[in-house]
């Protein structure tokens, strides 16, 4: 119980931390694909319809992680734009990350108004490796059809960025 706690007060200092300060936004490439022990990246988490999304299943596409939580700005003002990047690429999923602690009603309230149609995973007290921990929100990271990181972005992205990231 005591490293329950422990994981939920070391995020909540993060986000104290981050809204505290402003930061440019920072991308960067990876060059050679990193997994986690050089095997492909995998999670597996709940939505906030009780679903568990695997991030195996969408092996053979591009990936699109993007953390985001209902308070930060940026983080509203691009999911729209990551909609559009993901209705418009059938090789491409972006995966919501929700990086707070809400009740999983309160998530679907927010996807729904946003018009959000790609899925998106509830937070833990366990880090989704390599992606946390975070430097700050909104975080996006491509994940190659292998299963590899190949590019990091701190702040919003735009549509240059994904179209930079993400080759068709």
């Amino acid at each position: 119980m005591r490293c329950l706690w422990l994981g939920k007060i070391v995020r909540i200092v993060s986000l104290i931390a981050f809204m505290a300060s402003m930061f440019p936004a920072i991308s960067s490439e990876v060059s050679s694909g990193i997994g986690v022990n050089n095997a492909p990246i995998e999670f597996q988490r709940p939505s906030p319809d009780g679903e568990t999304i695997r991030l195996s299943d969408y092996r053979g596409q591009w990936v699109v992680v993007n953390f985001w939580a209902s308070w930060c700005s940026p983080c509203l003002r691009e999911m729209p734009l990551l909609e559009r990047f993901h209705a418009s690429r059938p090789d491409v999923t972006v995966i919501g990350v929700n990086f707070e602690i809400l009740e999983p009603a309160e998530v679907v309230s927010v996807v729904k108004a946003l018009a959000i149609s790609y899925p998106v995973i509830l937070v833990s007290d366990q880090p989704l490796l390599p992606f946390e921990p975070l430097k700050g929100l909104p975080s996006t990271f491509v994940v190659s059809p292998e299963g590899m990181l190949t590019a990091s972005h701190l702040g919003e992205v735009d549509m240059n960025w994904l179209r930079t990231h993400v080759p068709e």
